[in-house]
Order: C-alpha cells, then sequence, then structure tokens
C-alpha cells in the first residue's frame, strides 16, 4: 500500500512537474516581454466601435490569454487608433502581420533635446498684438513637465480657459492649474510637475509672461518673456530623468489633439530618424494635422554630422538652432596672456593666481575621468583636463577650478565651479603654457556677456540633414535662438550634473535646439493670432518663406540648407508672407501611398481607395512644399520638374514676379514667370524645371526662388544634390 501510494505521488509529481516545465514562469514571461506600440491607423467612423475592446481583443488573439487586458499599457482611443502593450517578439511578429495593423514597434526611450533672443528676432514687447485674441490661442508643451508656481506662469489678468478647451488639470497631487496653465497631464512619475527644468524652460519660453529684472547670478539681466505672453499652456509631462518613452509620447499626443490645442511644441527627439510609421512624435504629428495644429519638433543636437536630423516628417516644422547677438564668455589669465574661453561661470575667485596642473597629476587617470582623482592632490589648484566633462571631477574632489576641452566652444554651459572650456587651438595654447612653464598658474575669471555681431550663425551641436528617410524634403525647416537661452527654471532642479553643487534658481541658462524649437512654436501662435483659420501648412510656410539669412555656414562641402534649412525665423514678417504653400493631410497621406502599402495607408488615413490611380500619388519632390529639392545621379544630365500652388493671403489685387537668384552650373526656369491675382485666398500654379548636367558624386547646387510684388517676398530655396549612385 505504501508502495502504492509512493508510486500515485511519484506519477502526480511528474504530471505536476511537466505541466510547471511546459508553461513559461511569471518571471520568465516578464523578463521575455517588452513594450511595443501597435498603431492602428485612424479611429473607424463608427459609433458603436469601441477602441479598448477590440485592442483587447486583438491582444487575446495573439497572446491566446485570458487575462491580456494585463498585458495593455495604454490604449489610444481619443484621435487615433492604436495601443501600447507588454509583449514577447515572437507575439510583436504575430502582430505585425495582421492586415488591420500599420506597425509594430518595439517602444524606445526617446531625449530631451528667454531675455534677449526675442529683441534680437526685432520682437520686442512693443510690437503690435491682439492680446484678446492671443488669449484664446493654447500651445500643448509635450516635455518634462511644469512648475505651476513660476512668476513666468501666473494668471493674474487672465480670464477663464478658452470655450474650445477640452482638457483637464490631472497634474497630480499638490499640482495646481490656473488661468495661465489650464490643463495638465503626466504620463511618467506621479505627477506633472517639472523636476529638472526642461519643461518649464521651454513652454515660458514659448508663452511665459513678462518677468522683469530676471538673470543668472548677474548674468543675462532683462526681461523674461514668451513669444506669446498672453496664451494659455496645456502642460503633458512624458519624459522624466531616464528619458521619455514612445508609448508616453503617443498618449499626449492622442490627448493633446483631443483637448484643443492650437500649436503643440515638442523638444523631445531620438538619435536617428525613424521610419514615418514607426516613429511616435511623426504619427501624432500627422493625426493633429486633422484638427489644424501644427507641431513643432526640435531637430536634434547630434551636428554637425551630416544626416543626423532625427525630425523628417513633412508635417512637421523641425528646428534648427542658432546664436543671438548676446554670447557668453569666460576669460582666463595665464601668466602675462589672457585667453577667451566659453562657460556659464558665476563664481568669482578671490585671489590674483592658483597653481594650475594637469587632470593626470592629481590622480590615478591619463585625464579627469569621474572617480580618478585624489582630492589631497587637487585641493586648491585649477585642473587642465582634455575631457569636456573634467570640471565635475574637478568639483567633486575640491579642486578650485578647471580648464577643459571642448569641441564646441560656440555654447557656453553652466559650470558648478571655476572652469572654461576652449576649442582646440586655445585648449593647446593652455597645455603649451602648463609643459613650458616651471611655476604655472592662472586665474578663472567670472563670466561676462558680451555682443557677438557675427549672429545668427548655426550652433555646431545642431543636427543637420540631409533628409535620411525622404531626402527630397528638406530637413530641418528653419533655425530659431538655441544659444544661451535665459528662461524659467524649475527650483527643485540640478543645475549641473555634480551632486555637489546644491545650487538652486528660478531661471537658467540652457542651449539646444529644444530651446529654439519653443521659440519657433511662440512664433507660429503669434502668427495664428492674426489668422485663426488658417492651416498648419499655411502657418509653417509663411515661416519658411520669410525666413532671413544666417552667417558662416558656407562651405565647399555641404550646402547650408543642411543646417538651416529656408533659413532664421523672422516673426515680424511672417505674419504677413503674401504668398503660402499649402498642404492638406491628403496631400500627406498621397505622399504615403508612394513609400507604404496602400493597405497601410487606408489604415491610416480612414479612407477606403487613398491611392486611387486617378489622383495619382506623389513623390517627396511633388509635394506642395515651401522649399524645393531634389536628388541626381552623378555624371549624367538630368531635369527635374517641381510642380507648385501658392494662395494669394497678401493683397486682392497684386501681381507677382519670379526672380531666380543661383550659382553657375544649373538652368532654372519658371513657368509662368508671372503670377497675377483678382482676389484674397486665390490660388495659382507654377512649375519649376531644373536641369544639368555632369554633377560629381557627393557635389551640389544651391538656388532661390523668390516671388515678389514689390512688398512682399516670398522665398524658396532650390537644392540639387549628387549623392546616389
Amino acid at each position: 500500500m505504501a508502495k502504492h501510494g509512493a508510486l500515485l505521488f511519484s506519477y502526480a509529481f511528474s504530471i505536476i512537474l511537466l505541466l510547471t516545465l511546459s508553461l513559461p514562469s511569471e518571471a520568465a514571461d516578464q523578463e521575455e516581454r517588452k513594450t511595443y506600440i501597435i498603431y492602428l491607423g485612424s479611429l473607424p467612423k463608427d459609433e458603436l466601435f469601441s477602441p479598448l475592446s477590440h485592442h483587447i481583443g486583438i491582444l487575446e488573439g495573439v497572446t491566446e490569454s485570458s487575462s491580456a487586458s494585463n498585458l495593455l499599457v495604454r490604449s489610444y482611443k481619443k484621435s487615433f487608433n492604436g495601443f501600447a502593450a507588454k509583449l514577447t517578439d515572437r507575439e510583436g511578429e504575430k502582430l505585425a502581420k495582421m492586415k488591420e495593423v500599420v506597425s509594430v514597434f518595439p517602444s524606445k526611450t526617446y531625449k530631451l533635446q528667454t531675455t534677449r533672443s526675442w529683441e534680437f528676432l526685432g520682437f520686442n514687447e512693443k510690437h503690435k498684438r491682439n492680446p484678446t485674441v492671443e488669449s484664446n490661442v493654447i500651445i500643448g508643451v509635450i516635455d518634462a513637465g511644469i512648475w505651476p508656481e513660476s512668476e513666468s506662469f501666473s494668471d493674474e489678468g487672465f480670464g477663464p480657459a478658452p470655450k474650445k478647451w477640452k482638457g483637464v488639470c490631472k497634474g497630480g497631487k499638490n499640482f495646481t492649474c490656473n488661468n495661465k496653465i489650464i490643463g495638465a497631464r503626466f504620463y511618467t512619475d506621479s505627477s506633472a510637475r517639472d523636476e529638472n527644468g526642461h519643461g518649464t524652460h521651454t513652454a515660458s519660453t514659448a508663452a511665459g509672461n513678462p518677468v522683469k529684472g530676471v538673470s543668472f547670478y548677474g548674468l543675462g539681466e532683462g526681461t523674461a518673456r514668451g513669444g506669446v505672453p498672453s496664451a494659455r499652456i496645456a502642460a503633458y509631462k512624458v519624459c522624466n530623468s531616464k528619458g521619455c518613452s514612445s508609448e508616453g509620447l503617443l498618449g499626449a499626443f492622442d490627448d493633446a489633439i483631443h483637448d484643443g490645442v492650437d500649436i503643440i511644441t515638442i523638444s523631445i527627439g531620438a538619435e536617428t530618424a525613424a521610419p514615418l510609421d514607426q516613429d511616435p512624435i511623426a504619427i501624432g504629428a500627422l493625426h493633429a494635422i486633422e484638427k489644424g495644429i501644427l507641431t513643432l519638433q526640435s531637430a536634434g543636437n547630434s551636428g554637425p554630422d551630416g544626416g543626423s536630423v532625427s525630425s523628417v516628417a513633412p508635417w512637421i516644422l523641425a528646428v534648427a538652432a542658432s546664436s543671438t547677438d548676446r554670447r557668453i564668455i569666460d576669460k582666463v589669465i595665464l601668466g602675462n596672456r589672457t585667453l577667451v574661453g566659453s562657460s556659464v561661470n558665476a563664481f568669482k575667485l578671490n585671489g590674483t593666481s592658483f597653481p594650475l596642473i594637469e587632470g593626470k597629476d592629481a590622480g590615478q587617470c591619463l585625464d579627469c575621468e569621474l572617480g580618478c582623482m585624489d582630492p589631497n592632490l587637487a585641493k586648491g589648484k585649477i585642473v587642465v583636463c582634455s575631457d569636456a566633462g573634467g570640471s565635475i571631477e574637478a568639483h567633486r574632489v575640491g579642486a578650485i577650478g578647471a580648464l577643459t576641452s571642448t569641441t564646441k566652444p560656440d555654447v557656453s554651459f553652466i559650470v558648478p565651479l571655476p572652469a572654461a572650456s576652449f576649442g582646440s587651438r586655445d585648449f593647446g595654447a593652455v597645455e603649451s603654457y602648463l609643459s613650458s612653464t616651471a611655476n604655472p598658474r592662472a586665474k578663472i575669471l567670472k563670466s561676462e556677456v558680451i555682443k557677438d555681431l557675427a549672429a545668427p550663425t548655426i550652433a555646431s551641436f545642431s543636427s543637420r540633414g540631409p533628409n535620411s528617410i525622404l531626402p527630397e524634403i528638406i530637413k530641418p525647416d528653419i533655425t530659431a535662438p538655441g544659444v544661451d537661452i535665459l528662461a524659467a527654471y524649475s527650483p527643485v532642479a540640478p543645475l549641473t550634473e555634480s551632486s555637489k553643487d546644491q545650487r538652486h534658481v528660478k531661471y537658467s541658462i540652457l542651449s539646444g535646439t529644444s530651446m529654439s524649437c519653443p521659440h519657433a512654436a511662440g512664433v507660429a501662435a503669434y502668427i495664428k493670432t492674426f489668422h485663426p483659420n488658417w492651416s498648419p501648412s499655411a502657418i509653417k510656410s509663411s515661416i519658411l518663406t520669410t525666413a532671413g539669412p544666417v552667417n558662416g555656414t558656407n562651405n565647399s562641402t555641404s550646402p547650408g540648407e543642411f543646417s538651416y534649412g529656408s533659413g532664421h525665423i523672422n516673426p515680424i514678417k511672417a505674419v504677413n508672407p503674401g504668398l503660402v504653400y499649402e498642404t492638406s493631410k491628403n496631400d500627406y497621406i498621397k505622399l504615403l501611398c508612394s513609400i507604404l502599402d496602400e493597405s497601410k495607408v487606408r489604415l491610416i488615413s480612414g479612407d477606403k481607395g487613398p491611392c486611387s490611380a486617378s489622383t495619382g500619388n506623389k513623390s517627396a519632390k511633388d509635394l506642395n512644399y515651401p522649399s524645393l529639392a531634389g536628388n541626381v545621379s552623378p555624371g549624367t544630365s538630368f531635369s527635374i520638374k517641381f510642380p507648385r500652388t501658392v494662395k494669394n493671403v497678401g493683397v486682392a489685387n497684386s501681381t507677382y514676379k519670379a526672380k531666380i537668384i543661383s550659382k553657375l552650373g544649373v538652368n532654372i526656369k519658371v513657368a509662368p514667370q508671372v503670377l497675377s491675382f483678382k482676389s484674397l485666398n486665390e490660388k495659382k500654379t507654377f512649375n519649376v524645371t531644373v536641369s544639368g548636367r555632369g554633377m560629381p558624386y557627393g557635389s551640389y547646387v544651391s538656388a532661390s526662388l523668390v516671388w515678389t510684388d514689390g512688398t512682399h517676398s516670398v522665398r524658396s530655396p532650390i537644392l540639387v544634390t549628387s549623392f546616389s549612385a
């Protein structure tokens, strides 16, 4: 009996073991699963359609699990159709093969990419405004949250939120909205409150109230304000210290479009451009177009490498970063010589000079790597580091200062101790002095503000074209101030990467395309106050065709358009462009027909036959874009025709004549050369034909088309490259 019982027990144990081994354990399941985005296109025009039930049903079919709802991370059901879910790679592959799915892609982490800048743009506080209309404009800021108590967001003098506003204030615990910040949502952490300063900085640059007497420890003192101070702000927090997730980005777009914002500014991007149907920002921005919302995005901070621009969708306005005429420098005295470096150094050293040593002489490493220096050797000395981040280690060990090397000497960053960075030539002078002097000493002065007569120039960090996804669409589109921008900041956010830097401020100086993007968004919102019914593409066109020149970008290997697009933004001229190039969501759909399967385009558009032969599919060069670009085979004859249509938004009875500004190398013809308008909103079509022969591989020809009626100058860059085989 005992033997029989033992056999039964053994048999039962084997069955249990077999069942256990045949099912993946919860731990293993969690290890195998990662977040995927499943994009399903437009929402069906069916009142009985339930997106959430549909999403769970799809999951149940793929995972074959009754608890599929537990795998759902987020459901997009307000402005477009899709969801995020925890899936295995195999489940993701099964989903991608389904006919009702546009794309399936793993979630990835995206990165976060002013007292003088608006004056530099010629856009002072006294310029013409319509505060009543401006207060009806809502800017959606998709970023790292916002600090609602900042003086830049006070609602003194503001009335209730516009009636069109459908959003909510769900900012989390101890977060209160007001009549300036009318909405807040968060998709990470437990609050919409900004803890790193980035979201507060971008929001105040676009639409902050005027605040007098602002500075960073005395540097850059003046009035801090946004482009449209009377506008409202809706904050969507998608980023924290770990970055910004794809599913959060799509969630913010889904809500912002539904909430009723007028403009979306998003200073976030990936390291590289992604296919348009796998880029959450491109997906969200396309659906925003349908509701009349223009999205502006930072071009990226991966410059000056070619092809580094990550914002490439033609329905987004991608913004590069350039300098203003205010530059922050730092002077360093070496013996009897003074060098000019770059840093935002708020410290004043007491004393005439201090011992200067190399980083390798202050520790165990060849340079100033983190954790390598000895406090006893560095104390009381200024350390020379070839590593740009050496000031952080120098601060950790108690050095009195640091001199570092940088590949971006045109930009000044906040330092945690007296420090300055130098380009290769001046850093070489520091090293030469150090090695040739028996008792080398130096003094680092507090930073000062100087006038930069060379501005605007493109920042070295600003990402460059060409557009890696659609080479015939010039990206970035425009450039705006993005260097040494002073704006509101979170008072709990760190100023530098040094854990020992305990300073906190309400206004700080930052640089990046993250700073230039809200400048352009402020201009877009300003245009909308004068033209509330203009389409997103009309606003975009007005910004591009009225842009001004950029300095210091001419070289023989890369066209300037890859740095700045159409040029430097001009808020005043953009309000009255004369003519605009308009594109609709349907035009973009036709473009997608040329690069995606029709079944996917049908889901994105929500139409049964978006790629019909009768209407024709548009290649990128045929899109009614305010810039013209083509790529040709090296060494062969070519002829490229660009069809374009403009709408008269200037004077009813007007005549525009075409003018070509071109270098030798190509022939450019415009037909017709004269456009005569009899009424406002009248449209005229023309063709630009560019022909030539024998362009060497890697070469380019840059030109401009200008339509002028004597008052307006409507400029479009023309760029022909020869990079393909």
